[in-house]
């Protein structure tokens, strides 16, 4: 009984002393032993200085232990990134069960179960993609549209607030970003009308200190690219965590489709600042840039990847940028000072668009039609909410992507969707298209991706100084997993068939795999711990800890 005494209190101890102040997220990368925020630092890179693990002997990865999820709905998913602090893993398990684990036993410290109100409406899984933590305290947004604060030393929730209404089809499913003060968050939820927003809670008591709508009201900029009442349902949600420049003071978010998705015929113009990006001053929440990469969207074309900030050379000078590979299957490089268009470049098969103006302005050629019309890549996106990673040794953008796929878009024209509070607000589903570019009769039970002989999930490594692929790692099915690499020029992912792999960053090769028996849904991570490198990624039900043999 004493010992177990002793044991308590040193572990309360020892997590009562995780303290993680705003210098030490900014100062992210001189730590590299921790993972301390969605990406690992404000940059996005995903990217490890770690050095135990090489391309050597990454052969030697061995499982130390396994987290499973205890009870998983049908539509869970585990998309959820670790935060990492002083040798404790705190993780999400699908829906919304944080746990706070000994990182190198797997032993559980404690866990939350928050239990959904069941209005919740989600469109795509229930799903969470992970914490953010500030001081003592983790931050959590729930599918039913709260954000909620626990101790992160005993799991006792210390404010929970709403963020939008459930019913109404409001739900948070992004991993918050801590900057400064402040605790920064969006909803889900295009697919159901709602209007967007990103906001900032105080971490202290979850009062909402700015609100920044994705959606703009009448009389603001971007207003004019909405007629009628079309921005009251205008969608614009947020799947994917920001990234932030603490030299510039701004921070970068993608936002989401518009409604009603696959027809636009009852929202005319652009449909500002849906698949765009955008760059907001954290202190105020004001709007300084913003670049939309797929003006009044017809397909589904989520601006929901990481802006990922890096400095490189451009034509002669050193220039700070953002990479940004989006889901309508262009990889982007914008000025992040003041979002100018840089370069467009496609990293799948892609024929919506043929080309850009001056400005940086696609120029779209294709629209859906009552007869159909065929697009590349399909309405899942040539990308998705999976992390990208920019490696600083390699100099490469690291891509997970879908290759070679397709929808067919159909819609009623002028007769658009109807919007009903908590229903689905969309046109007609894209459907497949099986064997040849020509278009298929409806069919019975829609999909929406068609496969070709040629698709694949792929990692694809480019050279954003020129656009240029390097490498291309193929798999037999499409992915969803995110990628980690390592200054040690090793890279991490997988994908729906439950192969977890290490790569040579450099050129591709396969160093190492094994199967881990459920589709990969979410970013690796790497952390150290008593002196050991671990890795871990999720899969299926479970999430799975490796470190090299000893």
């Amino acid at each position: 009984m004493l010992r177990r005494v002793t044991f308590m209190i040193l572990l309360a101890a020892t997590l009562a002393s995780a303290q993680v102040s705003v210098d030490r997220i900014t100062r992210a990368a001189q730590e590299p032993g921790n993972w301390l925020t969605y990406s690992g630092n404000y940059n996005g890179h995903r990217y490890s200085t770690l050095t135990q693990i090489t391309p050597d002997n990454v052969k030697n990865l061995e499982l130390q232990w396994v987290l499973q999820v205890q009870q998983r709905g049908n539509s869970d998913k585990w998309e959820a990134s670790p935060i990492v602090v002083d040798g404790v893993l705190y993780t999400v398990r699908p829906p919304n069960d944080v746990v706070a684990v000994d990182a190198i036993t797997g032993r559980i410290f404690w866990a939350y179960n928050h239990n959904p109100a069941p209005t919740a409406r989600v469109c795509c899984g229930r799903v969470n993609r992970g914490l953010a933590i500030l001081g003592n305290t983790l931050f959590m947004g729930t599918i039913d549209g709260r954000l909620l604060a626990l101790n992160a030393a005993t799991g006792a929730v210390l404010w929970n607030v709403p963020v939008g209404a459930p019913e109404a089809g409001y739900s948070v499913t992004v991993a918050p970003l801590v900057v400064k003060d402040k605790v920064i968050i969006g909803p889900a939820g295009g697919e159901y009308g709602i209007r967007g927003f990103i906001t900032a809670y105080s971490p202290v008591d979850g009062k909402e200190l700015w609100r920044f709508n994705t959606i703009p009201s009448p009389g603001d900029p971007g207003s004019e690219t909405w007629k009628g009442d079309a921005w009251k349902t205008g969608g614009g949600s947020i799947w994917t965590t920001g990234t932030y420049d603490p030299d510039l003071n701004l921070m970068y978010w993608g936002v989401g489709n518009p409604g009603p998705d696959w027809n636009g015929d009852g929202r005319p113009g652009d449909n500002l600042y849906t698949e765009s990006v955008v760059a907001l001053d954290p202190d105020t929440g004001k709007l300084k840039w913003h670049y939309q990469f797929t003006p009044h969207d017809e397909f589904d074309f989520d601006a929901t990847q990481v802006p990922v900030l890096t400095d490189i050379p451009w034509q002669g000078s050193a220039r700070k940028v953002m990479l940004f590979a989006n889901r309508n299957g262009m990889f982007y490089v914008l000025d992040r000072t003041n979002g100018k268009f840089l370069s467009g470049k496609p990293f799948t098969r892609v024929n919506w668009l043929d080309g850009f103006d001056a400005n940086g302005r696609p120029k779209r050629v294709l629209e859906p039609s009552a007869a159909g019309t065929l697009v590349y890549p399909n309405n899942q996106g040539a990308t998705n909410w999976y992390s990208p990673s920019y490696s600083p040794r390699t100099g490469l953008f690291y891509i997970p992507s879908w290759t070679d796929t397709s929808s067919v878009y159909r819609k009623d024209p002028g007769n658009p969707p109807i919007y009903t509070e908590g229903a689905q607000f969309n046109g007609i589903f894209p459907t497949v298209a099986f064997g040849t570019d020509s278009l298929p009769a409806m069919a019975a039970t829609p999909t929406n991706t068609r496969l070709t002989p040629g698709t694949a999930g792929a990692v694809q490594a480019f050279d954003p100084r020129t656009g240029e692929r390097k490498w291309s790692f193929a798999m037999n099915d499409v992915t969803d997993a995110g990628v980690l690499t390592t200054s040690t020029n090793v890279l991490f992912s997988g994908g729906r068939e439950g192969y977890f792999y290490a790569l040579d960053a450099r050129d591709g090769k396969l160093l190492w795999k094994t199967q881990l028996g459920g589709s990969i849904a979410n970013g690796p991570i790497s952390y150290l711990a008593n002196g050991r490198q671990y890795v871990t990624v999720a899969a299926g039900n479970a999430m799975f800890v490796f470190a090299l043999r000893q």
